[in-house]
């Protein structure tokens, strides 16, 4: 089995970077919607509707797939034998902060009830620095994969 996902290697790979960057694009836009709709949209109303709209479908049609096609090929590509050398420390620090990615996600999601529901929900500002949480894990998994520390 794990010789036939290695003849997919580079199709595997090129689909694992494909879902990332939808993902990642997602999570930071996600989090931008967030800080618009507490201070601008409010909780009620037309534009409030629209705004539950957009961030429900974000993440439910681009967000959730993209993670999960991310998950699905990045363990194709740790299957194929001599892609991963588990004895190094940069798998397990890419773990870390993919498994931190996934956690972010779902702290979104929750997020996103709570606009739906009516709040309670954070200010723009709490939305603006959780807004960099995905670009402080983004640098510790490409650093983890490119330096291989």
């Amino acid at each position: 089995m794990t010789d036939l996902f290695a003849g997919f290697y580079p199709w595997i790979k090129a689909f694992h970077i494909m879902a990332v960057i939808s993902w990642m694009a997602a999570l930071f836009y996600l989090p931008r919607l967030y800080v618009y709709h507490s201070e601008q949209v409010g909780l009620s109303g037309d534009t409030h509707t629209l705004f539950t709209t957009m961030e429900y479908k974000l993440l439910k049609v681009i967000m959730t797939p993209a993670m999960i096609a991310t998950w699905i090929f990045g363990l194709s590509l740790a299957l194929i034998p001599g892609v991963v050398d588990w004895s190094a420390v940069w798998p397990w620090t890419k773990l870390l902060g993919i498994l931190a990615m996934t956690g972010f996600h779902g702290w979104l999601g929750g997020q996103r009830k709570a606009f739906e529901a009516g709040g309670p929900v954070k200010t723009g500002r709490h939305y603006r620095l959780m807004n960099e949480v995905p670009t402080l894990l983004m640098v510790l998994i490409v650093l983890s994969v490119v330096v291989k520390f």
